[in-house]
């Protein structure tokens, strides 16, 4: 159960400082990385280049109200992502639910959902 937590701790952490090259090794290989608002299934590859894209845009970025919920085989975790967008330096917001299934350590499948048109703010 704490390995599970920190695992989520530490991807999350990864994503909220931009370090992309450690975000990845929180991976399988074979990892299948799903998003609600398209349906589409991202490669870690992918998911990577699509969050460097995101750090890009997006600044100071926080995961707040952390919730993580172990489970076997997985975690999920419920948070608030906030952050200000580097082009115009408006604040944006987000709130998600991820779902995290793990085997030998690393995340194998990932689905996360949100809300579309928080979405699209982010994107503006």
């Amino acid at each position: 159960m704490e390995a599970m937590q920190e695992l989520a701790k530490n991807f999350f952490d990864a994503v909220e400082k931009g370090d992309t090259t450690a975000l990845k090794t929180y991976y399988a290989p074979n990892a299948e990385i799903w998003h609600n608002t398209d349906e589409a299934i991202q490669t870690p590859d992918d998911n990577v280049a699509t969050l460097e894209g995101f750090v890009k845009r997006i600044r100071d970025r926080k995961y707040t109200d952390r919730r993580v919920h172990v489970f076997p085989g997985g975690f999920v975790q419920q948070h608030t992502l906030t952050g200000v967008r580097t082009a115009d330096n408006v604040p944006v917001r987000l709130v998600c639910c991820i779902v995290c299934q793990v085997k030998d350590g690393r995340i194998t499948r990932l689905d996360e959902y949100f809300d579309s048109a928080a979405v699209a703010k982010f994107r503006a």
